[in-house]
This record gives C-alpha cells, structure tokens and sequence, in this order.
C-alpha cells in the first residue's frame, strides 16, 4: 500500500474511531453534545468528543510509527 495512503487512512480511521468513542462517552455521562443551546453539558459533549478524536489521531499515528521502527 502507499505510504501516503496508508498515512490518511489510519488518521481517518483513528480520528473519527476517537471522536466516535468521545461522542459515546458523552452521551453516557449525560453531556450530548448535540443538544439545542451551548449550555455547560453541551460544551463538555463537544469537548469529550474534540478530545476523542485527538487521541484517536494520536493513537493512529503511534501506530504507524511503530510499523515503521523494527524492534
């Protein structure tokens, strides 16, 4: 597979994998972040889900480059 394409597949895929995660983990603790208004428990959902995606990109990212270091 392509570097490049391999590169924005994973961010993609870890990227929307964490916000997805971050949405789920919102909603579960009562923050949607898709609720009507900016209240206080609609700024936490969007922020849960802002930092999902960052660490999902993150993780992503740790991935391939353990893919590339042998060892």
């Amino acid at each position: 597979m392509h570097p490049l394409l391999l590169e924005g597949l994973s961010d993609a895929i870890g990227f929307i994998g964490g916000a997805l995660l971050g949405y789920w983990l919102a909603v579960g603790v009562g923050a949607d972040p898709l609720a009507p208004g900016y209240g206080p428990a609609s700024l936490s959902g969007i922020a849960l889900v802002g930092l999902g995606g960052g660490v999902g990109l993150h993780l992503a990212r740790r991935w391939r480059r353990s893919r590339k270091d042998p060892g």
